[in-house]
């Protein structure tokens, strides 16, 4: 079933609450969800620096031991913080491909969640009111995030199989729905370079949308070109480094809310998600479209 919240700010003062917002949209969607949840927040980045956020095979992993490690042997000047299972390592942006590249040889089991600028993913196994907790999500700031509650029906309940997924730089997605070419379409984009780690049909989802921005389109047009390359049912919620954006398939079964302020943009698998939002009460609500894109930028 799955359950997805997303919110994008547009008025900067509410940035210190992105947290404490999203978190509150998430839980109404627990139900929706149990097995596992996650969250991507966009934050404050630095210029010409690189966040990746690393995560082991579960919640027990030493974490801690990994980033001292990774830092002694082969990033001596990065900046680290751990968060419960995740690490955020902060790098020079040139020295990402030397980074991943000694975690794939010295500790392969463990994962790069996300990489970015500003892009931070914290997801896991758990009650999704708990993984909220773990990681502290509330207290987070920032411009626009996006979460997901998970009930697994295709593949493993993993720290990786949780959503959302990140298959490109400053890019995420969260996925309820089913894909049903997801095995082919692994293979194609394997094959164009695209990373993909995991028998996730989401993951699938993710890795298309960063070929076709890639390749040269923008998120509203990568969005488009999914309703023609993507078998199956499902509603998406995307973030870029400065973009947020909804779709969802032509017969659009899965059910899905916005709502629009001066102030934010949100999304919804639920209308009860949206009550606590500052101003709800006088937003445009509405459902969005079959098959129509809807996305935003701020400059």
């Amino acid at each position: 079933m799955c359950g997805i919240a997303g919110l994008f700010l547009k008025n900067r003062a509410l940035e210190p609450r992105l947290g404490e917002l999203l978190t509150k949209m998430t839980s109404t969607l627990c139900e929706r969800g149990p097995d596992s949840a996650g969250f991507a927040i966009y934050g404050v980045g630095q210029d010409s620096k690189t966040k990746l956020t690393i995560a082991g095979p579960k919640a027990g992993y030493d974490i801690e031991a990994a980033v001292k490690r990774l830092k002694r042997e082969v990033a001596p000047d990065a900046t680290s913080f751990v968060r419960y299972s995740h690490a955020v390592i902060t790098v020079d942006e040139k020295d990402v491909p030397k980074v991943e590249a000694w975690l794939e040889e010295n500790l392969p089991e463990v994962n790069i969640v996300s990489a970015g600028q500003r892009l931070e993913i914290f997801k896991e196994v758990g009650y999704p009111d708990d993984v909220a907790k773990y990681f502290d999500i509330a207290k987070m700031s920032g411009s626009h995030g996006i979460s997901h509650t998970r009930m697994a029906t295709e593949s493993a309940v993993t720290t990786n199989g949780s959503h959302p997924f990140s298959t490109g730089t400053d890019q995420c997605l969260v996925h309820n729905g089913s894909l049903s070419n997801h095995a082919s379409l692994r293979r194609t984009l394997r094959k164009d370079g695209i990373k993909i780690k995991t028998e996730n049909d989401s993951e699938v989802a993710a890795g298309y949308l960063t070929r076709q921005m890639r390749d040269g389109q923008t998120l509203g047009e990568a969005l488009k070109s999914g309703l023609d390359d993507l078998d199956g049912f499902f509603t998406f919620v995307v973030g870029t480094e400065s973009g947020f954006g909804v779709i969802r398939d032509p017969i659009a079964c899965k059910p899905a809310v916005m709502a629009e302020t001066d102030d934010y943009v949100a999304f919804a698998s639920e209308y009860k998600s949206l009550t606590g939002l500052p101003g709800i009460e006088t937003a445009k609500v509405w459902e969005p479209k079959p098959a129509t894109p809807y996305f935003w930028e701020r400059d």
